[in-house]
């Protein structure tokens, strides 16, 4: 379906590090499919990977309201707010 194929061209976007595309692909993804958990989780990932760590706690939560056992994006989940945290101990 549109979403699979969707989030399967984020993912080969994010695997060559072109993260503004993923995050369209991942997006798009949510929009087709609003209950489809693993696009939230993929697009948390690039998130994370920039830094913006608010957003993607966001997304790792939706993915848990979805999918209570998902355990990768519970584990995610921790390490943006002990990342996050450590940010800001730092000051930046």
């Amino acid at each position: 379906d549109l979403a699979t194929a969707l989030n399967d061209r984020g993912q080969v976007r994010y695997l060559r590090v072109e993260f503004a595309a993923a995050l369209r692909d991942y997006t798009a993804a949510i929009e087709c499919q609003p209950s489809f958990e693993v696009p939230y989780y993929n697009r948390g990932l690039v998130r994370y990977r920039l830094g913006d760590f608010d957003e993607a706690m966001q997304d790792f939560r939706k993915v848990l309201e979805l999918n209570p056992e998902f355990e990768d994006a519970a584990l995610s989940l921790k390490q943006a707010i002990l990342d996050k945290e450590e940010k800001q101990k730092r000051g930046y």
